[in-house]
């Protein structure tokens, strides 16, 4: 993702002029840097935003000496054929006039009906015929008004001359092969020159090269001319620019004596002049002549060096400057080394050049004295002053050039020197001083800076105002701008003299100057970071002697607008959706609006397209390879703007490869050549190359090989007798690609088969057969088919066999669990494969006949127990030994009433010992299990041994089935349950806790309690007190795994929620009711009671298990112990743990104990115990007496 930000200028940026009255403009940053480097290169304050300049003209009735604005060129060539146009433009208050001077003399336009002067303006418009050269000469344009004369430069008029080449006969040239020539061309003299270049006469240009080349001069030079240049003419060939017409020598015509009669076949030759026996010689120079030369170049001008070198071999040319490198980023090296081009020539490029000219034979130089002269440039041209009547001021012209300039001043087009005398103003070289100017001294002056090279002209203007101050820019303008960025307040004035200018802020306080604000000489304010406290009316106001004026701007900052979240690079597949996110975050108060942009362009949406857009996304929809490329959002207020970009690349499945190809083909190869297609944005990592044969499966398209992505060009190995066609599949991360169009069909010649059949093995379907097996071979021929032989081993049998297309024989009426000898070999029109290795097979498998016996254990603990026993006979396998397999199941469990699974299940025992022995691990303690053992082979059981049984110890319980936390005002209240598995007698259960606070824990607290207690209730320090607590049951051999959990959070809501219901109205009669119909249900019961009313009993504790295993959701098994089904009586424990028989109530008749709640939602009770009742004599009740009872015994 690229992201950029402009924020637009909210005031034009100033430039800085020093304060003096030569300023009678203000200056507004409004075009672009880049228009104006080095006045923006001089304004260190500025930061890089864009800004640009406007001219306020001061106002129109102030007069102003004239101007000149526009003009020709100093040279100027004009075509004959065209009307001249002399340009000259001025301004001033009056409007000047205008006067020329030709040749130094009054030029008197109106006498010459063919010359005219345009309206308000002194350009001259010549109308051409056909004698433009009369007006040829040197024009000088004078603007006048009543305050001075303005000059032009003087203007160099010149018609441009095409003339004719010469007429001339040329003579063959005659040369020796390997010598050096040059064709002089002379072209013509044109205005400007001609551009000249060689062409033969059916004009096609001259090849040229580091032995033929052209020379600055134009001539043609040759460093050694060999057979082939005969073969063509040379005609140097002029073009005039201006008159766009091209103008060509006649030809030269070579005739070169040779050694060696000329053919093509020295072309190719490597050591071309040895073949034509040219004699080798040492370089000399052709072009320029002799050892050293020098040459004078202009400051900001082309330096162009040449040296063309003759010898055979055709010399190297190679640059030097003394004493230092050549200036690289200006030099460039052209026409095959031979010219050395310096791009804008300065001081330090004077100096010393060698150009070296070498061949094998030897090498030379020449060195060029370069001297780098000057026209005068500017150091400080005048510039125009404003002054107010009685002040002083200066005009200042410096210029430099070698040699030299000279400074001659000028007054309304006169000689300074030749002018009325002007007591207020000081001539001192290059500088005018004025002292107490007077109104009515106004005057142009010009400066002449000039040497042999050329001159400069600059016209400057003395104006003498007397004028109060004036305000150019608009009334009470509005500025919003961006907070934090530097702004710039604008009041452009003007008067004179020139006026003090300040600044307030909502008309209070002393002038803005200073600290946050910096003001410029031309008025300009800067705020160099603006702040929302910033926001006001600033007032400008400017005073000269003669009055003042002010103007107000109003300040408005604003946040700045940003994109936060930025469109993200996407690589999605063809046909999919993607979403660019651009949230944008701005100004309340400046509506904002965001445009998207793919490649730069706009995009287009519509209700039915496949783009849609809404506040910060933008969405395509099936996207395709042409929606690739970048996309841009960006948000734009009135004042500044943010844009953010990704990039889209859409990839797809690669177009198919392309125009197959088959080469280099042999008897089991052929190379296959493709142009791969289009990869689609995601590079291509396989080729999948697929073949088809007319053969055995036509139509059938088959997977070959598989080759790099890389890779075009592979060479396939091939099965001999097929009729091959090739096609090519790219793959890439997206899928697929169509394939290819086939290939040209390939034959390979057919062949016996060379590769043994895989996979041949023996085994016995039944007890009596045996199957024979393998996988088929290629077939390479006709009427494949397969040899298979067979013989019992150890025997000198003859080999059985059989031949069959098939891959699959079945041999009968074998003996039980036999081995075979195996061989097999493959058979065509063509010959036989190899016979294979021999395989060793079996036949059928019969069921063991012997049982395993003397079946016993030892070493028996909780979990895991010794197994022994007596093994089988091996023969009395029939069959290849596989285990001996032990069956074992959990009859019971040593805890009275505890259901379990008596799933079987069996452990395999892989041994040959003579004595085997094993273990049996993760059995349940304190269980019976029973236990046989029987032999297996790989298909068959054998007979069972005896049965075994054995009781596992007893091992540490499991955890509690659960364990609960009820949380109340001041009491924590904990309920749990037995074990599903005890794992034997349960001895207690032990209760650890701590307080938590955080990440901190309290001292560990222990509490044991007895198997019959399954809850607790404590009592809580204060209510937000927060405990963990570990519960784990115990046995003989220690405790089980631990239940943990943690007491929740109070919440007093909750509690003022249970308080509120309690202290309902109608709650309190519901509970009341209820209370009244136990009372009397109560009372029934003990009536019935002391009428010794008969019950039927249920008595439980000795009925036997359920032949069905009951399991819990949870997968574990249930139990149900007597205790459970008999009715218990109620008791209570005090805080020390002891238990206190108590008289019956309710809690004798709730289901497994649980304790009942009052009213207020305490608990009656802390906890209960669980007892059997004494058994009862006779038919009296052993059935606890409950209210449902007594309901069904009064029914």
């Amino acid at each position: 993702m690229t992201r950029g930000c402009q924020h637009l200028p909210s005031s034009p940026s100033p430039p800085v002029f020093p304060r003096h009255h030569s300023l009678f403009l203000s200056l507004f940053l409004i075009f672009p840097y880049s228009r104006i480097p080095s006045f923006a290169s001089s304004l260190p304050h500025l930061s890089p935003h864009s800004f640009s300049v406007t001219l306020f003209v001061p106002p129109s009735t102030v007069k102003q000496p004239p101007t000149i604005v526009k003009q020709s060129l100093k040279d100027y060539i004009v075509d004959p054929r065209d009307n001249i146009i002399i340009e000259c433009e001025a301004k001033g208050k009056p409007v000047p006039t205008f006067q020329w001077r030709r040749n130094g003399k009054f030029f008197n336009v109106g006498k010459d009906p063919r010359v005219i002067m345009r309206s308000r303006s002194g350009t001259l418009e010549i109308r051409s015929s056909g004698k433009s050269e009369d007006y040829e000469g040197e024009y000088q344009c004078f603007a006048s008004n009543e305050f001075g004369t303005a000059i032009s430069n003087k203007i160099l008029l010149r018609v441009s001359k095409s003339p004719l080449w010469p007429k001339e006969v040329l003579e063959p040239v005659v040369v020796r092969e390997g010598e050096s020539l040059f064709l002089p061309c002379n072209p013509p003299p044109g205005l400007p020159p001609p551009e000249t270049f060689w062409m033969d006469s059916f004009i096609m240009p001259i090849l040229q090269d580091k032995r033929v080349s052209m020379g600055l001069n134009g001539d043609l030079f040759f460093s050694n001319v060999l057979a082939k240049d005969a073969t063509t003419d040379y005609s140097c060939t002029a073009r005039f620019e201006f008159t766009h017409t091209i103008q060509q020598k006649n030809p030269y015509t070579l005739k070169v004596l040779t050694k060696e009669p000329y053919n093509d076949t020295f072309l190719n030759s490597t050591d071309l002049y040895g073949a034509r026996n040219v004699p080798e010689t040492q370089p000399t120079f052709l072009s320029p002549k002799g050892l050293s030369s020098s040459k004078i170049v202009l400051r900001g001008e082309q330096l162009l060096l040449e040296c063309i070198a003759a010898g055979v071999p055709t010399p190297t040319i190679d640059w030097f400057k003394r004493g230092a490198d050549l200036p690289s980023k200006k030099v460039k090296i052209e026409n095959f080394g031979k010219t050395l081009r310096i791009f804008n020539v300065s001081e330090e490029d004077s100096g010393d050049y060698t150009c070296m000219a070498s061949n094998k034979i030897g090498s030379i130089r020449h060195s060029v004295e370069v001297q780098v002269k000057a026209a005068p440039y500017w150091l400080d041209n005048p510039t125009n002053l404003v002054l107010a009547p009685d002040e002083n001021g200066r005009l200042v012209c410096r210029a430099r050039g070698n040699p030299k300039p000279t400074i001659q001043w000028l007054v309304n087009g006169e000689p300074i020197e030749s002018s009325l005398p002007n007591p207020n103003q000081q001539v001192l070289g290059d500088t005018i001083l004025f002292h107490s100017v007077q109104i009515g001294s106004s005057a142009v002056y010009q400066c002449n800076a000039s040497n042999e090279h050329g001159y400069l002209l600059a016209n400057a203007f003395v104006n003498i105002l007397d004028m109060a101050p004036r305000m150019l820019g608009p009334k009470n303008q509005l500025i919003k701008v961006i907070e934090n960025n530097k702004t710039f307040l604008d009041c452009p004035f003007f008067g004179s003299p020139f006026p003090l200018l300040r600044w307030f802020k909502n008309g209070l306080g002393s002038g803005l100057d200073g600290g946050q604000y910096k003001l410029y000489h031309n008025g300009t304010l800067e705020i160099k970071q603006a702040r929302p406290e910033d926001q006001g009316t600033y007032t400008c106001v400017a005073s000269n002697i003669l009055g003042k004026m002010e103007n107000q701007v109003r300040l408005e900052v604003k946040e700045p607008t940003r994109i936060v979240r930025a469109p993200e690079h996407v690589t999605q597949p063809k046909g999919s959706t993607v979403r660019f996110h651009c949230r944008v975050k701005h100004d309340p108060s400046l509506p904002a609006t965001v445009t998207w942009l793919k490649d730069d362009k706009p995009l287009s949406f519509s209700w039915i397209g496949r783009f849609k857009k809404d506040e910060e996304s933008l969405t395509i929809h099936n996207v395709n390879p042409e929606d690739g490329g970048t996309y841009t959002c960006t948000a734009k207020t009135e004042i500044d703007e943010d844009s953010a970009s990704a990039r889209l690349t859409v990839t797809g499945r690669p177009d198919p490869p392309q125009d197959l190809e088959l080469s280099d083909p042999s008897a089991r190869s052929v190379r296959l050549t493709w142009v791969p297609g289009n990869e689609n944005n995601s590079p291509v990592t396989h080729f999948l190359v697929q073949f088809e044969e007319d053969r055995w499966e036509p139509g059938k398209w088959q997977n070959l090989s598989i080759f790099d992505g890389n890779l075009n060009s592979v060479n396939l190995q091939l099965s001999p007798f097929v009729n091959y066609q090739f096609r090519v599949i790219a793959i890439n991360a997206v899928g697929q690609s169509q394939p290819s169009l086939p290939s040209a069909r390939y034959q390979t010649s057919g062949a016996h088969p060379d590769v043994v059949p895989s996979g041949l093995k023996g085994w016995g379907s039944k007890k009596n057969n045996m199957e024979i097996t393998w996988q088929n071979t290629e077939r390479n021929g006709l009427n494949l088919r397969y040899v298979v032989s067979w013989r019992r081993k150890d025997t000198e049998e003859e080999w059985d066999n059989i031949t069959t297309t098939r891959t699959k024989h079945i041999i009968h009426n074998t003996d039980t669990y036999v081995p075979y000898e195996i061989k097999i070999q493959a058979v065509n029109d063509f010959g036989h494969s190899p016979e294979s290795n021999i395989v060793i097979g079996y036949s059928g498998e019969d069921k063991p006949s012997a049982a395993p016996t003397e079946l016993r254990v030892s070493k028996i603990n909780s979990t895991k127990v010794n197994i022994h026993w007596v093994p089988v006979d091996p023969s009395t396998v029939n069959g290849e030994f596989k285990e001996y397999k032990l069956y074992f199941w959990r009859e019971a469990s040593l805890i009275k009433g505890l259901k379990v699974n008596k799933t079987k299940l069996h452990k395999g025992f892989f041994t040959t010992a003579e004595h085997p022995s094993g273990i049996l691990t993760e059995l349940f303690p304190y269980s019976k299990y029973k236990m046989y053992m029987v032999v297996a082979n790989k298909e068959y059981e054998g007979p069972l041994s005896n049965t075994v049984e054995f009781y596992t110890k007893e091992g540490e319980p499991g955890a509690p089935k659960y364990f609960r936390i009820q949380r109340h005002t001041d009491v924590v209240h904990l309920k749990w349950d037995k074990p599903l598995e005890p794992n034997g007698v349960l001895i207690g259960y032990t209760l650890q806790y701590h307080t938590v606070n955080g990440t901190q824990a309290g001292e560990r607290k222990v509490q044991s309690f007895p198997p019959n207690v399954t809850e607790y209730i404590m009592n809580l320090p204060n209510r937000f007190t927060r405990f963990k607590f570990y519960l784990a049951a115990r046995t003989q051999v220690g405790a089980g795994e631990v239940y943990a959990v943690e007491s929740p959070h109070f919440t007093n809501e909750a509690y003022k929620e249970q308080e509120d219901i309690a202290t309902q109205g109608w709650f309190i009669g519901l509970m009341c009711a209820v209370a009244l119909l136990v009372l009397i249900l109560l009372i029934v019961c003990f009536i019935k009671r002391s009428r010794g009313g008969k019950y039927p009993v249920r008595e439980k504790k000795d009925l036997p298990l359920d032949a069905v295993d009951h399991k819990d959701q949870d997968g574990s098994f249930d139990y149900h112990s007597d205790e459970d089904n008999k009715p218990l009586q109620g008791s209570q424990t005090s805080l020390d743990g002891n238990v206190k028989e108590s008289d019956d109530s309710l809690v004798d008749y709730g289901e497994g104990g649980d304790g009942q709640f009052n009213e207020d939602g305490s608990f009656i009770g802390q906890y209960t115990v669980k007892k059997d009742k004494e058994e009862t004599e006779g038919n009296e009740s052993s059935e606890a007496t409950s209210p449902v009872n007594v309901i069904y015994s009064l029914a």
